[in-house]
């Protein structure tokens, strides 16, 4: 059974930095495709991140591009989602997700896409208050 885990999650205060970690069992994560996405309360999921299984290019959404980076350490077998300057908005549970099937050379990462990903973690909170 593959299990995706997510780590690194906790309370920051605004203008912190955390870095999200995110394992697979079953897969060393080299070539497959990766995503972040994240859900706050009350508000849909939406995706944050994403790295191409292809040639590693990486996709971010726009409230989060400069300060967020997503990274992939093949020999650890983790995908990295590194967040800088965080704002009270990013506070979310984040989720990190795989598609180990498909080549995707622009990974997806907009509304509705979320199908896209064959298999999911349980979620890191993050929280973003002073």
């Amino acid at each position: 059974q593959v299990q995706v885990v997510e780590s690194g999650g906790g309370l920051v205060q605004p203008g912190g930095s955390l870095r999200l970690s995110c394992q697979a069992s079953g897969f060393t994560l080299d070539t497959d495709t990766i995503a972040w996405f994240r859900q706050a309360p009350g508000k849909e999921r939406e995706g944050v991140s994403c790295i191409s299984g292809t040639d590693d290019s990486p996709y971010y959404e726009d409230s989060v591009k400069g300060r967020f980076t997503i990274a992939r350490d093949v020999g650890k077998r983790t995908v990295y989602l590194q967040m800088h300057d965080l704002k009270p908005e990013d506070t979310a549970i984040y989720y990190c997700a795989l598609d180990s099937t498909v080549p995707w050379s622009m990974c997806p990462l907009g509304p509705g896409l979320e199908s896209e990903y064959d298999y999911w973690g349980q979620g890191t909170q993050v929280t973003v208050s002073s």
